[in-house]
Parts: structure tokens; sequence; C-alpha cells
């Protein structure tokens, strides 16, 4: 890309006096923009950099329609319905990113920023927005020197914490390096003098320098007959004083105040313009790297030497075939990498890749217009604290489950949460941008029911884990409690006779009823597993002959379809246990057939990922075709829409109505429902129980007897 030099600003004037000749999308707003009164020399001069970024239309008119929406929102509100969607969205991003902006204002000055541009990129769902970001806050530093020295410094940190390193991962040099500029300048103005002073030659001097450096070195790789291309700029000042930081050298012994790039076809082609640029001018001892042959850990590959060039001035050059040049500035070796330092995770890298390959220059237009509307891919939330610090969470999470990412300690006294300023249950899940307050107590006190998986309190592994563990450091006897109140309950509220509980712990590979009831209290084992066990218990015994189990672990393989044949070896995972009716998929091992897995569970994902090719599709077949009928009751208060909560509850947890029936008492306000339903064994029942125990206004949801 070629790079951009400071112009004088432009007006919004020259772009109005053309109207009549620009497309009707951008005219239309340079007329509201007249009507209006704007910023002219600040949207100009945006107008003029966006233009030279080659951005359509529609993006230069999203611009201008910021601004109208920014200072005349009256006018905006009732101009945005007339606009075609695509504006109103890249208008939607440019809103979105004032809120970072605000959130850079108001945390703290160190840390923080790059939580900021993922955020960033996380909201931005159509890439040319970056280009107006960048853009308009270039136009805002050239047009600094005007504003108060706070408000000067504000816009300078905002410059070098977001939209430098955002320029430059993105690759758009041509703003990359005013912005870096203009931002030390205004924030290190003594150290930008100096060395402004110390570059003895105007930047226009140094280009000629370049150009003659590229020209005798061209000349003579063309006569060696070396395909090559070439490109070189002067340091400019940030860089200059970025690399005298990192070495701890003075600006006296920095060898690459000029760079020259030296593309070629292949790595002999390296090695040969190498021999020809050492031939040409003297090499400095000690400033060779062969990043070719011995590649940096971050895959980097290159030649790096400094020579004695033109005039006796000092010259880095870089030689690389185009295809490392590629992968150096789009792969995990990308300059911004090692320039800005960290790692960063692979996904997000990836995003940035893809990013960065979008402002390749193409010829044909329609398939980069139709990139641009391609939505970013989120694989993280990214949500905000009340200071603006920036954490990313697994999708699904909810804010309780962020509340334990902040700190153990503050998940442990949640009492409640604030998303965006409005009370929110804990079970709420955010979305990326949302700010979240979480409402603590001075005593660490968890719930046991944030354990069930069935109220959604928790979803992540990591934050069960940490209440767990703090249930666990609990005293014995109050685990032990616990659990037997969970037990004792679970056999209340499904009206279950008590089961040998000698033969139950042996079940989950426990030694002790003891064990048994504090794995449940701790949330090692659920409720509904206890109650699908302990059904099975109650079933006839098998023959003598056989061994007598609440579950075989081989059962009748007719039970089991795999891939549409039947009768083959099959076993229910234990880690999941899988019944009748739950989706399922096969995994085959080395010596046990086809392991038959719950389509959700954690180890078939293991295994998946490390032998995909042994994971199989299975359903169930004819023999596994089974129902319970049960009777429920709810107790309760009456409510509008509780039987229309009730029944959809049922009917979203996929179990069948029977018969239904209902019962006011016009005194006292009670309800009494009762539902014949059709489960498919007690651990689904249990879930239920749960989940319409949880809703609003019902006091008690048990199972009855046939004859109650």
């Amino acid at each position: 890309m070629v790079h951009a030099t400071t112009t004088a600003a432009g007006h919004l004037a020259a772009w109005q006096a053309r109207a009549g000749t620009l497309p009707s999308v951008l005219s239309d707003v340079l007329a509201v923009c007249a009507q209006n009164g704007v910023n002219e020399r600040e949207c100009g001069d945006v107008l003029d950099l966006l233009a030279m970024l080659g951005c359509d239309a529609q993006t230069q008119a999203a611009a201008l329609w910021f601004e109208i929406a920014r200072h005349h929102p009256l006018v905006w509100e009732q101009q945005a319905s007339l606009l075609k969607e695509d504006v109103q969205r890249l208008v939607a991003g440019q809103m979105a990113a004032e809120r970072v902006w605000a959130l850079h204002a108001q945390r703290p000055p160190e840390g923080g920023s790059e939580g900021l541009r993922r955020l960033l990129l996380a909201i931005i769902r159509d890439l040319r927005v970056v280009f107006i970001l960048l853009a308009r806050q270039l136009a805002r530093m050239r047009a600094a020197s005007i504003l108060p020295e706070t408000e000067r410094q504000e816009l300078a940190r905002l410059t070098r914490d977001i939209h430098s390193p955002l320029a430059n991962r993105l690759g758009i040099w041509q703003l990359k390096w005013e912005l870096e500029d203009l931002a030390f300048r205004y924030l290190q103005p003594d150290v930008y003098k100096r060395i402004a002073k110390l570059l003895d030659e105007r930047r226009g001097d140094r280009e000629v320098f370049i150009r003659e450096t590229l020209t005798e070195l061209g000349d003579a790789l063309k006569a060696a007959d070396i395909r090559a291309d070439l490109a070189g700029r002067p340091k400019h000042i940030f860089s200059i004083w970025k690399k005298m930081q990192r070495k701890a050298v003075e600006f006296s012994d920095l060898y690459d105040i000029r760079a020259v790039r030296v593309l070629v076809d292949n790595v002999a082609d390296c090695y040969g313009a190498l021999g020809i640029v050492h031939a040409l001018w003297p090499h400095l001892p000690g400033e060779f790297d062969d990043y070719v042959a011995r590649p940096k850990s971050n895959g980097y590959r290159s030649l790096h030497t400094a020579v004695i060039g033109p005039h006796s001035k000092t010259l880095e050059v870089q030689i690389r075939t185009h295809e490392m040049h590629r992968a150096n500035e789009l792969g995990v070796a990308a300059h911004w990498r090692y320039k800005e330092g960290g790692g960063g995770d692979a996904d997000f890298e990836a995003k940035i890749a893809w990013m960065r390959k979008l402002l390749e220059p193409r010829n044909d237009d329609g398939e980069l217009a139709a990139d641009l509307q391609t939505e970013l891919l989120e694989d993280r939330v990214y949500v905000l604290t009340p200071k603006g610090e920036v954490f990313d969470l697994p999708h699904g999470a909810t804010v309780l489950d962020f509340a334990y990412h902040v700190h153990t300690e503050v998940g442990h006294r949640c009492r409640g949460a604030k998303v965006n300023g409005r009370i929110v249950p804990l079970t709420h899940q955010p979305h990326s941008g949302d700010r979240i307050e979480i409402l603590t107590a001075k005593i660490a006190e968890p719930s046991r029911d944030w354990l069930s998986v069935h109220h959604g309190y928790l979803n992540t592994s990591r934050a069960r884990d940490k209440v767990r563990a703090w249930f666990r450091r609990s005293a014995h006897e109050a685990n032990l409690a616990a659990g037997r109140a969970l037990f004792e309950r679970e056999l209340k509220r499904l009206a279950m006779p008590e089961a040998d509980l000698i033969k139950l712990p042996a079940l989950f590979n426990l030694q002790t009823h003891d064990e048994l009831l504090i794995a449940l209290a701790l949330g090692e084992i659920s409720p509904g597993q206890v109650s699908r066990v302990m059904q099975e218990a109650m079933e006839p015994p098998e023959p003598e002959t056989a061994p007598v189990t609440a579950r075989p672990t081989v059962f009748d393989h007719s039970a089991i379809s795999i891939e549409g044949v039947g009768n083959l070896l099959t076993v229910l995972a234990r880690c999941c246990q899988p019944l009748p009716g739950d989706p399922v998929r096969g995994f085959i091992t080395r010596t046990r057939g086809v392991s038959v897995h719950r389509a959700n569970c954690v180890s078939l994902a293991r295994l998946a990922r490390r032998d995909p090719d042994r994971v199989i599709e299975v359903s169930w077949g004819q023999a596994a075709a089974q129902a319970y009928e049960v009777n429920v009751q709810l107790n309760g208060y009456d409510r509008k829409g509780l039987q229309k909560d009730v029944v959809g509850v049922i009917s979203n947890a996929n179990i069948g109505i029977i018969a239904s029936s209902s019962r006011l008492f016009a005194a006292t306000g009670e309800v009494e429902m009762r539902y014949t339903l059709r489960v498919r064994d007690f651990e689904q029942l249990s879930a239920l129980l749960d989940r319409l125990a949880a809703l609003p206004n019902v006091v008690e949801a048990r199972r009855i007897g046939a004859g109650n």
C-alpha cells in the first residue's frame, strides 16, 4: 500500500460543489450538512481520507450521517428511516464505537487497551466502520492543536491506545504512521522535538535517498537476472523512539533509520539478493539476521542486514519471498505481533488475518462487497465492569459465571446483578458490550441451587468447580445434612419408596451412603440421576442366572440401531448414562464394541477431538421405546398467565400432557393444578419439577399417586 502523507485539510465545500457528479447517497447527505451546518474542515478531511482509502459512497455518506446524528439528533431521527439498511448499520457501528471511547476515558490509564480493541471488533458488524473510525480520528488529530490541553491529551491517548494499534493490525499503513506520530507529538512533545532535530534532514530528502537507493539496487538485481519488487520508506519519528526504547540505544546507534524491502520469487533468490546487497555496500558487523534458515518462534521469516549505503548513510535491507511476506503480514507471525508484543489467541488472530485480507486490493469489486457484508464471527462474549475493564466469556455464560470469572470471592458473595443499569436475574446471559455490575453481600454464602444444571445459574465448569470447592471446604456434617435433605426431598416430591440403600452407592462407584449424600450436596451427582437409578432398582430383578444390577452395562443390542444396523455389541457409557429417548452418538472402542453416549457428553466431545473417525451415528431401536405415565400436582398462588407458563415449561421439556385439571380457592387466592404426563424416566420428571417449582407464584411441584 502507498503511504499517506499529511495534506492540507479538506473542506466540505469542495465536496458540496461536486454534489451533482456524486452518487445520490452522498449528495443527499451533503445537502443535509449544508442545511444544518457541520464541522466543515473535519468532515471534509474525513471524506478526503476515505476517498484515498478507496471507500465506497455508502461509507463516506455514513461518516457524515454520524456527524449529523451526534450534533443534530432530531434531524437524524427524521432522516434515519429513509436511509438504506447498510448506511444505518454503518452509523450504528460508529455509535457503538463512541461508547468504547467513553469507556477508555473512564478506565485506569494502564492496561485494558487490548480488551477495548477486542470489544470494538466484537461489536462492529461491518468492517467499513473501521475505515471511518480511523479516518475521523486522524482528522481530529490533525486539528488537535487548537483544542484545550486536557482534551488534546485525552484524544492523543485514545489514538495511541486504540486507533494506531488497530490500523497497524489491519495493515492500513496509509494512516498508521501519521496517527502514531501525532499522538507521540502531543503526549511527549519534548522527546518528539528532540528526535525530529536529530533527523538532520527533511523527510523529503530522506525519500530522495530511498529512491536513489532503490534505483541503484534495482539495476544491480536486474543485471544478476533476479526478478524483485523493491519498496522503501524512511522511519517515522515514533518508530525511531520505540526502537530506541526497546533496544536501549541512542539515536546514533540505530542502523535502520532508512529501510528497504526486497521481495523475490524463491529462497535461492533471497540469498542471491543478499550477496548483491553486500557487494554493493559494506555491511555492518553483527547486524545480520537469518530468519529464513532459523525462523522466529512465531514463524516470521526474512533476511535482515544493515549496510553503509549511498552517501555513507546507514541502511537496513529486508529480503524475503512474496510467500514469506504474505505469511508475515497475515499469519501468526504478522508484523503487529512482534512489534506490539504479546501472543493473543489463535481464534482472534484468525479473525484479524481475515479482516486484513479484506483490505487487499482486488479486481473483483463484487467479491469485496460481498465479503464486507459478512458478519464477524464471535466465539466469545466481551462484557465490561463498571470501571470499563473488559472480560471475555464463552457463549451461554450467565452473569453469575461472570462474577466468578472476575474473582472467586465476588462469585461467592454475589446476590444480584445489573446489566446496563437494569436489575437482571442471575441466570441472565449477557451480550458483547454489556456493562455488568455485580451486587455482593459482606458474607460469602453460595447457594446449592447454583450447582443444579436445571436451574441454569452456572453454565461454565470453572464456576461450578469453584462453588463445589467452597462447599467441600464447609463442615462435613453440613454437607451430609444438605445431601440428606436433597435426597429426602427427591423421594418425597417423586413419591418414590426408599430403595435398597446398601446397593445404591456402588452404582455410582462410591463406597458408602454418606459419600453418596456428600456427592449429592456438592452437585457431583444430580437428584435426577439418583431418582433414575432408584427407578431401575424398583424394576423386577433379572433371573438368578443373570447378574443383578440396577443398570446392566451390556444390554439388549436390539435397543440400539447403529447407522441403520441393529444387533451389534454396544455398551452404555457410564460417564453420561444415556437413557432411551436421549439424543445419542456412538464411539467405536477397541475392545468393547460401540460405546453409546449422550450427544452432548463432554467425554464424547473429548474422544471425538482425538479420534473423529471413530464417532458414528446411533439411535434407539424399537425395543427401547417406553414411557411412564405420572401424575403431578402444583400448589401456589393464582396470577395472570400462570397456567400458560406451566404448560409452556412442560412443552419445552418435550413431555406430553395426557390430562389436566385445576382448582382455585377464591378465599385465599391459592390454586391447585394437576397434570397427567407421559415422561421418559424419573430423571426427566425430576428436571421438570425443578423448572416448575422455579416459576413465580409456584410454592410446590411434586409427583402424586394415581389415586390422590
